[in-house]
């Protein structure tokens, strides 16, 4: 006989057990998610303003700061709530949903940081055919592909979960609602699942770094025939592009290419790029980027200028 899925409501255990560590980590943590949401939300606003940030390279980073906004509150703000409090519940429903919505948004900024880097290979390795190759239309396409890329990866997750049965028990080990903690959950062998999930998580996340690294290495080859000041200015751009990379790609690959655990570490990690990283990038964007950092004081300078008038 098949077994019955009996459960409707997950227990959450959180990241830590004591209260006052969570009230801690409540008080460390908000702080970091509003400056996430007004953070990347100035970047979106400035580049979508700002008639000097037209070129393809601040329009996908302003999708890509979007992404992260949606990224982030797909947890940061259940996480923070249930900082605050003694039980931490979530319905079935509710926590497919999160997983759905994390790996989309997750899945889609893997997409437009690779996009970002064949952009940086136009612009550097074929200098004379960059307006032609990342026409607006192609750019167009290229973030429409990114968001349907993660739309699929994240269908693919659900639908591999959605049959399994849960009977008991319901008690989730994690901070927020992940494929390996919710599989533990499974009245039934979970093997299947959780290659399919290897496969579409893990060595995606691989593949995708591993594409990353190579065209930056080929970027790096073709500046041996720039002048010195070229060399220069494109090594800024792309240093600030691969320290996203690493920042986000390093605790994903750590996590679904390795068994599942229960270890504190894991919630520790995850917290990393859950809550730190989409935090970090318009700090790394911004402070490396003159044009950016120019065109944000000439709006915002603007504005203040006019209220006080």
């Amino acid at each position: 006989m098949a077994k019955e899925n009996n459960v409707t409501v997950l227990i959450i255990t959180g990241l830590f057990q004591d209260p006052e560590v969570q009230k801690v980590c409540f008080v460390l943590f908000l702080p970091v998610y509003l400056a996430t949401v007004l953070g990347n939300g100035l970047i979106v606003v400035t580049v979508t303003i700002s008639k000097s940030l037209r070129s393809p390279m601040y329009f996908f980073l302003s999708f890509l700061s979007l992404v992260e906004i949606c990224y982030s509150s797909t947890v940061v703000p259940k996480f923070l709530t249930d900082l605050l409090s003694k039980i931490k519940t979530i319905s079935l429903r509710g926590c497919l949903a999160q997983i759905f919505f994390f790996h989309f948004f997750g899945v889609t900024e893997i997409l437009l940081l690779t996009v970002m880097a064949y952009d940086r290979y136009v612009a550097i390795c074929k200098p004379l055919y960059y307006t032609t190759i990342m026409s607006r239309p192609v750019c167009h396409y290229l973030v429409a592909g990114s968001w349907l890329g993660g739309f699929f990866h994240s269908i693919i997750q659900i639908f591999i979960t959605i049959p399994l049965p849960f009977c008991g028990p319901n008690v989730i080990d994690h901070y927020f609602c992940d494929l390996h903690p919710l599989f533990k959950l499974a009245c039934t062998d979970t093997f299947v699942v959780g290659i399919i999930m290897f496969v579409n998580s893990g060595l995606f996340s691989v593949f995708s770094f591993l594409f990353l690294v190579s065209s930056y290495v080929v970027i790096l080859v073709s500046l041996r025939h720039h002048s010195a000041e070229g060399r220069r200015k494109a090594l800024s751009t792309c240093a600030s592009h691969v320290m996203v990379v690493i920042l986000f790609f390093g605790p994903a690959i750590f996590l679904y290419l390795r068994p599942a655990s229960t270890y504190t570490e894991d919630k520790l990690v995850a917290v990393f790029y859950t809550v730190i990283t989409p935090m970090l990038n318009p700090i790394i964007y911004t402070l490396r980027n003159a044009e950016v950092k120019n065109a944000m004081r000439k709006l915002w300078g603007k504005k203040v200028n006019s209220e006080m008038e």
